[in-house]
């Protein structure tokens, strides 16, 4: 049946497929961070290189990501969101099996890039199909069972990456995108958006976006209420071996194991946060909350000194149930926005979050020599929750909202 009405239910076949979306989205999308260090290793590089021309891959990836989150956002508003999910997969799919074939930093570069491109548009279009579709009483539930499901694909990959080596590891996460594209024929349309696409309302204008003041200030605070998720992702977990050989943690963690531990509690936290929002009726509150407890979380991280690896890793587990936000914020994002503009924000705002990333890591890589590696790390922190608590009290409370409007 097309999506010309809404459902009741809280998992429709259209749930369960923009779930197992968001898994290999998740799977493919961390590989980079889980191979980051045995990868550079096996292409020759030393120790230095490995965490310099890592950080690098990684803002390249992210860049990926910014671009493709407008483009991907755009082609939502304009062509459909199907037809995001299609062209999205098949290109983070090939661009990840190419990161399997890779011999030098260049290759590598250019694939991580490509691959960002694509992977930014699994998770807006797929949270905006089930938005649209799902009753406004139920949508908190089913785009939490979906985030939930989908960082799941963090912790697959990391026993994958256990069990192969690397250059199978990409192999296998291309693999699975392109198996995912025979499940995406039977996903249908957005009834909201086949309404708006016969209409004479402009879709997917970023001109629309940017020009009024009052709809950037929303896209903006939207886009920074979700600063610490991807911060403690793209720092903490990413660089867990500097880190962890800074605090003295013995043995030292690996980034691995800091992926798997930080990925079981975002799942974890993920469920929280929507059962949360949906049983206070309150996406604001829900989504302060969790960055209030991301705080704590960041600076018990960084006051880990000489404590076991157990122990750091359970810290892990803890930062990533406290960040676990993620289904709350999204969903939050493409309930401030009508239907011609909703793919836009709904894609574009989590990829600038996890573009965000080369901001933090530039000023990480700025601090460091003279704050040291933990206190660059606790005023980053500090500046990540702020304003992320600030741009949440910002925002309307969208809980509930019905979703069927335009932006004039």
């Amino acid at each position: 049946m097309k999506g010309t009405e809404l459902q009741s239910k809280i998992v429709t076949p259209l749930v369960i497929v923009a779930a197992l979306g968001y898994f290999v989205d998740i799977f493919d999308l961390l590989l980079f961070s889980i191979l980051r260090v045995p990868s550079l290793t096996s292409l020759g590089y030393t120790k230095q290189q490995v965490t310099d021309l890592g950080l690098q891959l990684l803002n390249w990836q992210m860049a990926g990501m910014l671009i493709g989150g407008l483009l991907w956002g755009v082609m939502g508003d304009r062509k459909g969101r199907i037809a995001v999910l299609f062209g999205s997969i098949l290109l983070y799919s090939v661009a990840n099996i190419a990161n399997g074939l890779v011999q030098n930093y260049e290759m590598y570069a250019v694939w991580r890039f490509l691959a960002g491109v694509g992977l930014a548009g699994e998770l807006g279009a797929g949270i905006t199909l089930v938005a649209e579709t799902v009753a406004k009483e139920k949508r908190g539930y089913s785009t939490t069972l979906v985030a939930t499901v989908g960082v799941l694909g963090a912790v697959v990959a990391a026993f994958v990456a256990k069990s192969v080596d690397w250059r199978t590891a990409y192999f296998i996460g291309g693999g699975l995108g392109l198996g995912l594209l025979v499940l995406r024929i039977t996903v249908y349309e957005s009834g909201m958006f086949e309404r708006v696409k016969t209409s004479e309302h402009v879709r997917g204008s970023l001109k629309m976006l940017f020009a009024d003041r009052s709809r950037l200030m929303r896209y903006l605070h939207c886009i920074l209420c979700g600063l610490p998720i991807w911060f403690v992702v793209g720092i903490f977990v990413t660089l867990a071996p500097e880190f962890g050989e800074a605090l003295g943690v013995t043995p030292k963690p690996n980034a691995l194991n800091a992926v798997l531990y930080c990925y079981i509690g975002l799942s974890v936290g993920d469920l929280l946060s929507g059962l949360i929002s949906q049983w206070i009726k309150s996406r604001k509150k829900a989504i302060m909350l969790f960055i209030f407890a991301s705080l704590l979380m960041s600076i018990a991280y960084l006051n880990l000194r000489g404590v076991s690896e157990a122990t750091f890793n359970w810290v892990c587990i803890g930062l990533g149930i406290a960040i676990g936000y993620w289904a709350v914020f999204v969903t939050t994002a493409a309930e401030q926005f009508g239907t011609n503009l909703r793919a836009t924000v709904a894609t574009s705002v989590p990829n600038f979050i996890r573009g965000s990333v080369i901001i933090f890591t530039l000023a990480f890589a700025a601090l460091k020599p003279s704050f040291g590696i933990l206190n660059a790390g606790m005023v980053l922190t500090l500046v990540a929750c702020g304003l992320g608590l600030f741009s949440t009290a910002m925002l309307r409370e969208s809980f509930g909202q019905e979703l069927d409007f335009v932006e004039a």
